[in-house]
């Protein structure tokens, strides 16, 4: 055995040789940024190595760190294998204040959800008659009881301490009782479980207004940043299934908690949560294997609406609590964007309706006239902030918003603090900068400091520097610190933006359509929250000459899982919508190898 000591921190950690250096620190408990799984091609997980034995980098690490970070003893932890007692400090920069998007569109709906309660009284029992409660119950609401736990027996127990007893319906099955008078605690929860972010809202059933709202950077993070990343951690760790359901399970727990203590609400009152999320979220959030969508045909396991037991996945709300997982349509299409299209109400309407959610994943549904289809394309967490050099989250200190002129460039950073990196809207926007203003080729090349001096912008060729041919562009600088745009960044950006655009193209095509056929865009998702329009049109992504039909609902899955929790006929509307939406495959559309390398030049 060899011990592990972390700077600043007062543990030793005694570790079995032959695991990698981030294994080792999650064992221990610390999460390090690994959107690529710790596969190596990401470069975020940094750590100093102060001291211990390791090997020299490998090739993957020399790809990503400077010569004067190996000179400092910096590598990638899921590259390093210690031998011996390390000593090792870690690099990751706090994220303060993230916030999740949580608000959005919601349509006008009847209130009528699943859940009701009923008061009872209940006659007592006495020597004479030698009834059982569980009798009395069934006399008070005329049929017998069915229950499959020893719980509901273990509830029923309490109910002789009170005279009134209240029942707990949902549809039109008892599913549990509590004593005394509790018909005004009745409350749900809508959960939007995101590759990236988690939210969870708080319901009044009674009156249908949402008390208050919470959220999270999804925990599963720290086993890879997209889906296809956990799909492979999965495969790849005997305990994988289970770390990730547990994670993102232990999230949601946390969440609901801190809304019940901030609103003085027992948690035992909460009877339902409602979940909107991919498929892939959806299958770990249950547990269920991943294998099946991550390869060719990519089936999910399930893609129906699930309503459950919600202690089964070891949700803590009441011990009778249900948990209903809205419908999706197929491993690309998940319940997320079924949600979006009823909150869009794109089958309810006679114009032509472009639905996107852009996330890492652009998923994608147009409705010609209340006919539905969709497809979805894999534009990579680069939108996000991941796999961007100096990327991160839309957290205080991150640039979402940039402008370069000849003489300064002019940054808009959350929280109005110094920068620490840029965010996905900050490296959209700056991708639409750089060019509009022609730092970079049709081919999305970046322009050389000749270049621009040849073509007289000397103002901003100053911002182009060269460092082991390999060109960047510096966006912000304070003494060592720097914060800076690369030629790998710009090319995933191009990926996303080509994925993303052709998808779009496609469908219309798909469909028969023209694109100036389309009456509206409608994006949705926490990719939204600080985009300027002007930016998704200034790449490419959606078309110029539809910048005056682009509006936000926001986060729609949420919203989505809510109307489900108010009303027993907008879950039927979920369902039915689910089996109406066609899916299209992309790669399977004549010509899109070319369509897609066409979307990837600028113009």
């Amino acid at each position: 055995m060899a011990i592990l000591k972390i700077y600043n921190k007062d543990i030793s950690y005694d570790y079995q040789e032959g695991k990698s250096l981030i294994d080792i620190l999650k064992d221990i408990g610390f999460s390090l940024e690994t959107p690529c799984g710790g596969k190596g091609y990401c470069g975020k997980c940094k750590v100093q190595i102060l001291e211990g034995k390791i090997d020299g980098p490998t090739d993957d690490e020399l790809k990503h760190l400077s010569k004067k970070e190996i000179d400092k003893g910096i590598r990638l932890s899921c590259l390093v294998y210690p031998k011996g007692d390390m000593y090792v400090k870690l690099l990751d920069k706090e994220e303060k204040n993230y916030q999740g998007l949580s608000q959005g569109y919601i349509p006008e709906i009847e209130l009528n959800p699943s859940l009701r309660k009923e008061i009872v009284i209940l006659e007592k029992p006495t020597l004479k008659n030698n009834i059982s409660y569980e009798e009395l119950i069934e006399k008070a609401i005329g049929r017998e009881l069915y229950h499959d736990n020893t719980g509901f027996l273990k509830v029923l127990a309490s109910v002789h301490k009170e005279e009134k007893t209240t029942l707990v319906y949902h549809e039109d099955k008892l599913i549990g009782i509590e004593h005394g008078d509790t018909i005004e605690k009745l409350y749900g929860a809508a959960v939007d479980i995101g590759t990236t972010t988690v939210v969870v809202s708080l319901i009044d059933l009674n009156n249908g207004k949402e008390i208050d709202s919470e959220t999270s950077i999804n925990p599963q993070k720290e086993y890879g940043l997209d889906v296809l990343s956990r799909i492979d951690y999965v495969k790849r760790k005997e305990n994988g299934l289970y770390l990730l359901q547990k994670a993102i399970v232990d999230c949601i727990n946390s969440l609901l908690e801190k809304l019940c203590d901030r609103n003085d609400i027992n948690i035992e009152n909460i009877y339902e949560v409602a979940v909107g999320a991919n498929a892939t979220m959806m299958h770990l959030l249950l547990g269920i294997n991943t294998d099946t969508i991550g390869k060719s045909p990519y089936s999910t396991i399930f893609s129906k609406a699930k309503n459950l037991w919600a202690n089964s996945i070891g949700i803590e709300i009441s011990p009778f609590g249900r948990i209903y997982c809205l419908p999706g349509v197929s491993s690309f299409i998940g319940s997320d964007v079924v949600a979006g299209a009823v909150v869009a109400g794109l089958k309810d309407t006679d114009d032509n309706i472009f639905f996107i959610d852009i996330g890492t994943n652009g998923e994608m549904i147009l409705s010609k006239g209340g006919k539905l289809a969709s497809c979805s394309c894999a534009a990579g967490p680069a939108l996000e902030g991941a796999n961007i050099s100096c990327g991160m989250r839309a957290a205080e200190g991150a640039i979402e918003g940039i402008q370069f002129d000849e003489d300064e460039i002019h940054l808009q950073v959350i929280g109005n603090v110094e920068p620490i990196g840029i965010c996905g809207s900050g490296i959209l926007e700056a991708m639409a900068e750089l060019n509009q203003k022609g730092f970079i080729k049709k081919s999305g090349r970046l322009k050389s400091k000749e270049d621009l001096e040849k073509e007289g912008r000397h103002g901003l060729a100053k911002y182009i520097i060269e460092e082991n041919k390999k060109r960047k562009v510096i966006i912000y600088k304070n003494g060592d610190e720097e914060i800076s745009i690369s030629q790998d960044d710009i090319r995933q950006i191009q990926l996303a933006k080509g994925a993303i655009s052709s998808g779009f193209y496609a469908l219309v095509d798909f469909m028969g359509m023209s694109m100036e056929e389309l009456n509206s865009v409608v994006i949705a998702g926490q990719f939204g929250r600080h985009l300027k329009i002007s930016s998704l049109t200034g790449v490419g992504i959606i078309p110029e000459n539809l910048k005056d039909k682009i509006k936000y609902i926001g986060n729609s899955s949420k919203t989505g899982a809510m109307m489900c929790l108010l009303s027993k006929d907008e879950r039927k509307e979920m369902e039915d919508v689910a089996e109406d939406i066609e899916y299209f495959e992309l790669s399977t559309k004549e010509g899109y190898e070319e369509l897609f390398a066409k979307c990837l030049t600028f113009r």
